[in-house]
């Protein structure tokens, strides 16, 4: 999910478990991403599973501690004493990640996977393959698996075998070991790993269906496979992408937090990584918004990867099936309504920040915006040289239609701010977009003449009103509503629409105003002036921003600028390359859900803009030059 869910609630200041301000919780930042696009984990640098949802990205957890403490649950496997860590990279091209540690005398190695395809299907279990291994001498390692299961944190019953056999109701989860170790869940076990005699962990989760168990050798061959279908899905990533390593980790990263089974791109496999840590702004983006994953779609599309954005086509014409031409804000993956948002009771947050959420009230939000990006997402499609179905078409027809009989009325816009429904101008120009983009695609299909005519003129008035009520003339900016001073960084995205020319000095204005008004210290960007969301606290720099301005830069002939922000902001991602939604300007610790696959598409889109833009050679033509 890209957006912040204001909450108006002062009373949920209050909390039901005290900070433990006196933890100190692992970075964010510290954490790998684990996948087989059903599910996700999140590893720390010490070898410890804190978190992973079963059996999907928004099931309960099982390891629960990055948000609920030990007592949440977790898997650790790693260095029983004091250990240095000396790398830690995913290999290249692929989801495996591996962490190598220094402990006395030896070097420890986790190399760790899950399993997402097998000659392109999927496994009917999801399956995590664990391997610790020592060099140059024997190294103490301490295992503990301790599962957990949802809010209660309850235990399971368990039936001791070849394997350890964890089951809550449907949900059965399998731990094996090879070498054999009676392992006792909820229990620490340590023992020396030697040279030359590997320890591999098999864990195995299925929910109403038999559980099947792995042998472990089997399953580090397994990994072997994974492995390459990875590096083949991976070369047919565009070589031509600047920053290619970054932008083939960000679309694999997409590509994890895609839910296979229908096609739903999650927003982040996380819930309530706080904003403001101690603060209340603590949001479930387990699902998907149809907004993120349309730009999630176009990062696909122009990298070069197709069956991405079809399998996302296909998803929404079923999710949106009982509400079109509605476009709800956001949805489950599999097509359904999101949960009533709830707090969860005895969990004390990360670092202490609660309170703990599930579901999201923002599904029940007005969003303009949404129609443009999606509608945006398919034009990409056609351009790429594809064609609609007839079905497909039909649903963006009835889209366009609403837009153009309701663009008007106010909304949420796409902070989600939970008051009341205002004239965002950013929803407006997304308003402009989805019938301009529909005009486009009815190019190429069939479309009445009334209609045409409809949309046409709709656009007209759109763009008349967001010059006349949008845009403020002293301040040379659009604006974040009609008739007021506030600046939006979400209008960064005004250069890819077409709404105003490259050398407009409106669109050059507006992303001045931007940079100067909306600056946390470069290379980052707050998405509208602090303090201005009536909630105590603050919140980070919000990182898709910084990218759009990469994008913005590009697109409006300043590349040499673009191409500077863009390597800063490069270096503001984790030691794995993974980006959070937002960072603290001053510490430079992530915020947020992690990894966001709205920062993640934004940054592909970002070296896009850089590719297709290339530096001017000619000074004269940079618009900027021709205001002067």
């Amino acid at each position: 999910m890209s957006v912040n869910h204001l909450d108006p609630a002062p009373h949920q200041l209050d909390r039901t478990v005290p900070l433990r301000a006196q933890e100190r919780p692992t970075p964010i930042a510290d954490y790998g991403l684990l996948g087989d696009t059903r599910t996700a984990a999140l590893v720390s640098s010490a070898g410890s599973v804190d978190w992973l949802c079963a059996p999907a990205f928004d099931g309960e957890s099982l390891f629960g501690a990055l948000l609920g403490g030990p007592e949440a649950g977790r898997f650790l496997a790693g260095p029983a004493g004091p250990a240095t860590v000396v790398s830690r990279e995913y290999r290249e091209n692929t989801a495996t990640l591996e962490t190598v540690w220094a402990a006395g005398k030896g070097r420890l190695v986790l190399t760790e996977a899950m399993i997402a395809e097998v000659a392109g299907e999927l496994l009917p279990t999801t399956i995590l393959v664990r391997r610790l291994s020592a060099e140059g001498s024997p190294v103490p390692v301490t295992v503990l698996f301790d599962p957990r299961v949802g809010e209660n944190h309850r235990l399971p019953r368990v039936r001791r075998g070849h394997d350890v056999v964890c089951n809550w109701g449907p949900l059965a989860a399998s731990l094996g070991a090879s070498p054999r170790l009676g392992l006792e869940p909820g229990r620490p076990l340590t023992f020396d790993v030697t040279p030359g005699k590997p320890l591999t962990l098999v864990l195995a989760l299925a929910f109403g269906e038999p559980l099947i168990h792995l042998d472990p050798a089997a399953a580090w061959d397994l990994v072997a496979r994974d492995e390459a279908s990875w590096r083949a899905w991976t070369e047919e990533i565009d070589e031509t992408i600047p920053y290619r390593q970054e932008v083939v980790r960000s679309l694999l990263t997409l590509r994890l937090l895609t839910y296979s089974p229908s096609g739903a791109p999650v927003a982040a496999p996380t819930t309530s990584l706080p904003e403001d840590p101690g603060g209340i702004r603590n949001w479930d983006y387990r699902y998907a918004w149809p907004r993120d994953a349309s730009i999630g779609v176009g990062a696909f599309l122009r990298a070069g990867k197709t069956q991405e954005a079809e399998n996302f086509l296909g998803w929404l014409l079923h999710a949106s099936r009982l509400q079109r031409p509605h476009l709800p804000a956001l949805l489950t993956l599999t097509g359904g309504l999101v949960p009533a948002e709830r707090q969860l009771a005895h969990w004390s947050g990360y670092g202490g920040s609660s309170p703990v959420r599930t579901g999201n009230l923002a599904a029940s939000q007005h969003q303009l915006d949404g129609y443009g990006w999606v509608i945006d997402a398919a034009w990409a499609f056609v351009e790429s040289g594809r064609r609609l179905t007839s079905e497909t078409w039909r649903a963006m027809r009835g889209f366009a239609d609403l837009v153009a009989a309701t663009w008007e009325k106010p909304d949420a816009g796409i902070w989600e701010v939970r008051g009341d429904p205002a004239q965002h101008v950013h929803s407006k120009v997304m308003a402009w977009l989805a019938l301009d983009r529909a005009l486009r695609i009815a190019a190429t299909d069939r479309l009445s003449t009334r209609r045409r005519l409809r949309w046409e003129t709709e656009r007209t008035r759109i763009a008349a009103e967001l010059r006349t009520n949008g845009y403020n003339e002293a301040m040379n900016s659009y604006t974040r509503t009609y008739g007021s001073q506030d600046i939006d960084a979400a209008l960064l995205v005004l250069p890819l629409t077409g709404l105003e020319r490259p050398d407009s000095p409106r669109l050059t204005g507006t992303i001045d105003a931007i940079r100067r008004d909306l600056s946390a210290g470069f290379p980052l960007l707050y998405r509208y002036p602090p303090g201005q969301d009536g909630l105590p606290g603050t919140e980070g720099a919000f990182l898709p921003c910084s990218f759009w301005l990469v994008q913005a830069l590009a697109n409006t002939a300043q590349h040499e600028e673009a191409s500077a922000l863009f390597e800063a902001l490069l270096e503001k991602g984790s030691p794995l390359g993974l980006f959070s939604e937002e960072m603290d300007p001053t510490s430079g610790l992530f915020l947020g859900n992690f990894p966001q696959a709205l920062t993640h598409s934004a940054l592909v889109q970002a070296a896009l803009a850089l590719r297709d833009n290339p530096p001017v050679l000619n000074p004269t033509n940079n618009p900027r030059n021709k205001e002067q």
